[in-house]
């Protein structure tokens, strides 16, 4: 691999953990003068000036040196290495499959899920989004009280704020694609050839189950450091009465609101999951991960990606930034854990990604 590729790999692992939106310009929704647009700067960011600022505020290693760890469960690289690559599910549905783990949920699957609703209550699995850029056009009706108003929105949803799910082309390491595919012929500036976010517009409808880290820890939230491993997640699982099966939406509450709310303490180290969950994935055969934290790091491995290697590896939907505060409260309201999960990304030609914003259903 090229040197030139290599560097890229490693800037783009950087900038996939965190946000765009808090230090970009912001425009405002409060000019009420008729047929204007207002922006609360004289200069408009243009879609390139949004891509740099996103470059440079969210350059963070995701590696790092290995770190030295006493617990013996702890997995070697020799054995991330393997995960990464003998048990990838490259080829699993054939060589030209876009759809990749979410093959796994079958017209049976979504018909069991539905059975899981028993008295029909809602909970919204997303962030509150707000756009980087917000213009607001408003409008009178011929000379009238009468009037509409329309928006137009700028934003990167890749990053650490949009709750968005990643198409299975956002992200490559030395050996490729999902399925093995070459980047630079796949993607361009027009979009993404292969793998792209259509390829699961008929929605992802199916079992949905949280794992609830911080009600297990009696914590806040996860600490910088103390990541969440595999096998605590297998813990969880038993210690909910719950079981997860191929083709379900594995949802992991680490607390990012309570995180937020402290001020984000850990400095430049990240609380989130440790990669020996990437084993735990792959053995459940889980078709989506919808997480509020996300990697931890550094992650003390030799890989670009950490967790977010489940996605072109095993073909995983990631939902990332999900907002599990509510349903974390609701399914220890409701006593259960297991829900109807339901989310639609937009159908987005050539996309590698999209917001959306899932529903729980009890």
């Amino acid at each position: 691999m090229s040197s030139s590729r290599r560097r890229f790999l490693k800037n783009a692992a950087a900038l996939s953990g965190v946000a765009l939106g808090q230090n970009v310009t912001s425009w405002s929704r409060s000019d009420r003068s008729a047929g204007t647009l207002a922006a609360s700067t004289p200069e408009m960011a243009s879609p390139e000036k949004l891509l740099a600022a996103h470059a440079a505020e969210h350059a963070v290693a995701p590696g790092g040196a290995a770190v030295a760890q006493a617990d013996p469960r702890l997995p070697t690289q020799a054995e991330v290495d393997e995960w990464y690559t003998t048990r990838r599910n490259w080829g699993r549905w054939g060589d030209d499959d876009q759809k990749g783990a979410i093959n796994l949920i079958t017209a049976e699957k979504r018909v069991a899920a539905a059975g899981l609703v028993r008295n029909g209550h809602t909970v919204s699995v997303s962030r509150v989004f707000e756009p980087a850029q917000h213009f607001i056009r408003k409008s009178d009706r011929d000379g009238s009280d009468a009037g509409a108003v329309v928006d137009y929105y700028g934003f990167i949803y890749h990053g650490g704020v949009v709750t968005h799910i990643d198409a299975l082309c956002h992200m490559w390491d030395d050996d490729g694609m999902w399925g093995g595919r070459d980047a630079s012929v796949e993607i361009d500036t027009h979009g993404a050839h292969w793998g792209d976010i259509t390829a699961w517009s008929d929605g992802i409808i199916t079992k949905g189950v949280l794992l609830d880290v911080t009600r297990h820890r009696e914590v806040p939230h996860v600490q910088a450091g103390q990541p969440v491993h595999g096998w605590e997640l297998e813990e969880i699982a038993e210690a909910q009465g719950v079981s997860v099966e191929p083709g379900d939406a594995l949802l992991v509450h680490s607390g990012w609101e309570a995180y937020t709310a402290a001020g984000r303490p850990g400095g430049p180290a990240r609380p989130g999951l440790h990669i020996s969950c990437a084993k735990f994935i792959r053995d459940h055969d889980v078709a989506l991960l919808g997480w509020d934290l996300m990697d931890a790091s550094p992650s003390g491995y030799d890989v670009p990606f950490a967790v977010h290697g489940v996605l072109f590896n095993y073909g995983v939907a990631l939902l990332d930034n999900a907002g599990l505060g509510p349903l974390a409260a609701a399914c220890a309201d409701q006593g259960r854990y297991e829900f109807m999960f339901m989310a639609l990304p937009l159908k987005v030609a050539e996309g590698t990604g999209s917001p959306v914003n899932p529903i729980a259903m009890f």
